[in-house]
């Protein structure tokens, strides 16, 4: 069975809240994903949509693979490096800000028949 793949890395969101997205498309075909992803309100969506419609154009055009016939076998979400910032606090004090970041990894399979 052939699988093609499509990675985002280094995206400005934490993997939590792109994690929630991935769980609720997950197993369903590549254009019905797409367009739950588009009428969902989360801004993980946004990344999430770029990633599964990359995914289907590499297996198009690279792997010819029938685009009706795709489906998401695997979607993750990674943890990438994280931006260290601070916020000057009361009396001198020091607030850290940690700004998480993601890696986001789309595999997509042909179904059978």
């Amino acid at each position: 069975m052939a699988e093609v793949r499509a990675e985002s890395r280094y995206l400005f969101i934490g993997p939590q809240k792109l994690r929630l997205v991935c769980d609720r498309v997950r197993g369903l075909s590549a254009k019905q994903a797409l367009t739950v992803l588009k009428f969902m309100p989360q801004k993980g969506a946004q990344f999430v949509y770029k990633t599964v419609a990359s995914a289907i154009a590499n297996a198009e055009n690279n792997r010819d693979m029938d685009g009706d016939r795709l489906y998401i076998s695997e979607i993750f979400a990674g943890e990438a490096p994280r931006l260290k910032r601070f916020k000057a606090g009361a009396r001198g004090r020091y607030k850290p800000r940690v700004k998480r970041t993601s890696h986001l990894t789309v595999i997509l399979s042909e179904r059978e028949g």
